[in-house]
């Protein structure tokens, strides 16, 4: 049974590049500090928790959710506020990341159970066009950072403007052999 991904419609297409149009989606969000490999492990983590049952229904107990792929990371703004609570632990310099899955396209938002865990949070997220760079391997800091500058120069070259910062979205688990993953770095463009 293949994971499920959010859907979109490919607007262009150009070797690795794709602008894509996304349909509306929910998404569970969580807000952490610390390295990126901190974040996403931490954010990951909470984020499972949530749809492997950490949730409670008015109507029911908890309720499993099926995994949707990517897990997406994006560096938060330092000075963005955070109407959460406070993560655990904390890097020196203060880095905040966003890490969310969409929830699959079987529930809206008033259907999803609510987390326990009160830093995961639950958002529509309306329609919205996507400038994307597929690549494989592993994604780390210095070929993520290169990916996002390839990027970026060609939404300039296409005569796009981003609209936010740019996310990583990993789609495999971490057990799967670096030529075989599908790792993506995604900016929204009007």
């Amino acid at each position: 049974m293949a994971t499920e991904e959010p859907k979109y419609d490919v607007i262009l297409s150009e070797g690795d590049f794709e602008v894509r149009q996304y349909a509306p989606m929910v998404i569970a969000e969580t807000i952490v500090s610390g390295t990126r490999d901190e974040a996403s492990s931490a954010g990951f983590r909470a984020i499972a928790g949530y749809i492997f049952g950490d949730n409670k229904r008015a109507d029911a107990g908890a309720t499993k959710i099926a995994m949707t792929a990517p897990v997406t990371l994006e560096k938060q703004a330092a000075s963005q506020k955070i109407e959460m609570t406070a993560p655990v632990t904390m890097d020196r310099n203060g880095d905040k990341w966003r890490v969310h899955f969409v929830m699959p396209s079987q529930y809206a938002l008033a259907d999803l159970p609510k987390p326990n865990n009160p830093t995961v949070q639950l958002r529509e997220i309306p329609s919205k066009k996507v400038a994307a760079l597929r690549f494989s391997g592993f994604a780390g800091e210095d070929k993520v950072a290169v990916k996002t500058k390839s990027l970026t120069d060609w939404v300039i070259a296409k005569g796009l403007a981003a609209v936010n910062t740019p996310q990583l979205a990993r789609y495999n688990p971490p057990w799967t052999l670096p030529f075989m993953r599908r790792n993506e770095v995604l900016v929204e463009v009007r």
